[in-house]
């Protein structure tokens, strides 16, 4: 349930190109007005501007820049997304708090987010430096009707938001290495951790946890990655407002998410072979048992890494080591 002061930003944020009447806001918040003003005071402490004029009402002319539950939600238009948000300015990791919200009933669309992250990770536990103010931090939490089996889908799906998010918003084309690795000029720049707590044939809830190099400069990577890792800023030679991608982010996935939930993965399968970094390539295939050079033909109908065996064959591989560079090898 929306509190008071998210109902308030709302309704601000709704009529941001007027004002409005101290007496409107509080017959739709159900407060005194001395109450409103109570609440725009308290506005202006986290940074908002506010305008308030006699016999006019009150209008909010500029937000912080500062990241936070209440800037996020400002100009958000989503339907269930993030309408919880739990923002920290230094944690763990999101996946970790997020896991707990998820055992004390937070609802379907929670999103934790952090400034900082001092224990992130991606997939198989690798550390993923979180700068603070760098970057984005954050976790989904989904309570999805569907089978467990398909909740690695959800990292595809994820993954397409992220790009087209890149190509629309900061105009630079993104490729998504299987499964879960964004990269930017053979580099990667974000990256996908999906979480489940599930029994046999039902899923209790699903994390998906994202982290994205926004402002980080060369400096700011560790020395061991920076050969294999960047940032929009290291590619475009420009700062991006952090609150600003996320919102799209945001709004990209309840979009993609609810298309999924009513059209299936076909739709998915297609976008994320359009991003598909080294589709009709060769790439380097080890498993348990074998060793070989192939080439990398997509992705299959449940999202596994389609390739050719050595006997030329079509195969489906749901684990693999890839060496997506073996002319270097």
């Amino acid at each position: 349930m929306e509190s008071t002061r998210d109902r308030l930003i709302t309704l601000l944020a709704e009529n941001e190109d007027r004002f409005i009447s101290g007496q409107a806001l509080s017959d739709s918040l159900h407060i005194s007005r001395n109450a409103v003003w109570k609440h725009m005071k308290d506005l202006e402490k986290d940074g908002y501007q506010i305008e308030a004029r006699p016999r006019k009402g009150y209008r909010i002319t500029a937000y912080p820049e500062t990241m936070s539950s209440n800037t996020i939600k400002w100009g958000l238009d989503t339907k269930w997304i993030a309408k919880t948000i739990i923002h920290k300015e230094k944690t763990g990791s999101t996946q970790t708090l997020a896991h707990q919200a998820a055992l004390e009933n937070a609802p379907h669309g929670t999103i934790v987010i952090a400034d900082e992250q001092t224990e992130g990770r991606g997939r198989m536990n690798r550390t993923w430096h979180s700068n603070k103010g760098k970057g984005i931090w954050l976790s989904i939490l989904l309570r999805p009707e569907m089978l467990p089996n398909d909740a690695s889908k959800l990292t595809l799906l994820a993954a397409t938001v992220l790009a087209d998010v890149l190509e629309s918003t900061v105009q630079t084309r993104a490729h998504i290495k299987w499964p879960n690795d964004i990269l930017l000029n053979q580099k990667k720049i974000a990256g996908i951790l999906t979480e489940m707590q599930a029994e046999q044939d039902r899923i209790q809830y699903i994390l998906i946890g994202i982290g994205l190099n926004v402002n980080h400069s060369k400096e700011d990577l560790q020395e061991d990655i920076q050969s294999k890792a960047t940032s929009l800023k290291i590619e475009t030679g420009q700062d991006w407002p952090i609150t600003h991608l996320i919102q799209e982010l945001l709004k990209s996935f309840e979009k993609s998410f609810d298309a999924y939930m009513k059209s299936g993965f076909a739709p998915v399968k297609e976008k994320w072979e359009s991003y598909g970094f080294k589709i009709g390539q060769p790439i380097q295939i080890k498993t348990f048992k074998d060793e070989w050079e192939s080439t990398f033909l997509g992705i299959s109908e449940e999202g596994a890494l389609l390739t050719e065996s050595r006997t030329g064959e079509a195969i489906k591989l749901y684990s693999a080591e890839i060496n997506w560079f073996p002319e270097n090898k």
